[in-house]
């Protein structure tokens, strides 16, 4: 996968992507992402980006121009991407479903928000996604992107040593991951449920299924809404 992120704080990116998971998923050729300065496409001597909204009212918006040079730029050097992506407040929701969906194609471009917003012609004519991590606001997209950064490239095949972890983990299927305990077998007065300590692989997997649905109606009982488990009541 390539994925390039568009943004004033391209050091920002970097440092995110420093560490970790990801920064070894590049050591090892299996993506490639790179920060684009989007100040590198200005045109005037103030590397302006934003400027003050028609019609009036307080913040600033993200002009047009750059954001167009610098995806034009990104398909001249790279390639048309496969999904544009603006991190917005007024974004949908993101999701592991959302993820999965991602981390299936060759290209991605991050567009990192800021200000009052961005011109609504970006969202329009280059932007194929709107996405949020939250109902809240935040200083800028930075950390958005970061964030679906890090869960789109762990799906991405090889990335993560274990492919079977992340098949059984929170939201794959639907639902919340099951609980997990290692050594010691007792702890402060607190034992580890005795069918973990059975040696019995099928009545351990039940447990898990189980456990797994218990989680998701007490935590999350609005992923279960619809689902096959939603009329569950054996717990």
């Amino acid at each position: 996968m390539i994925a390039d992120v568009i943004t004033i704080f391209p050091a920002m990116i970097e440092a995110g992507l420093a560490e970790g998971v990801v920064a070894r998923a590049r050591e090892r050729g299996l993506i490639e992402v790179r920060a684009w300065d989007l100040r590198a496409f200005t045109d005037d001597r103030h590397r302006t980006v934003d400027d003050v909204p028609y019609g009036g009212g307080p913040g600033m918006v993200m002009k047009p121009e750059p954001l167009f040079r610098a995806v034009d730029a990104i398909a001249s050097e790279r390639g048309a991407a496969s999904a544009v992506v603006l991190l917005t407040p007024q974004g949908e929701r993101f999701t592991q479903a959302i993820a999965e969906r991602l981390s299936r194609l060759d290209r991605l471009v991050l567009i990192c928000g800021r200000y009052e917003g961005v011109d609504e012609r970006v969202a329009d004519s280059i932007v194929t996604d709107e996405l949020s991590i939250g109902d809240y606001v935040l200083t800028g997209g930075e950390l958005p992107a970061l964030v679906v950064l890090d869960a789109v490239v762990r799906l991405v095949p090889g990335v993560v040593g274990d492919a079977g972890s992340v098949e059984t983990e929170s939201f794959a299927g639907g639902l919340l991951d099951f609980p997990h305990y290692t050594r010691p077998a007792s702890f402060r007065g607190r034992d580890v449920p005795e069918v973990l300590l059975s040696g019995h692989h099928a009545e351990i997997a039940r447990w898990r299924d189980a456990q797994r649905v218990e989680r998701t109606k007490r935590r999350r009982p609005d992923l279960l809404k619809g689902s096959d488990h939603e009329g569950d009541r054996d717990y």
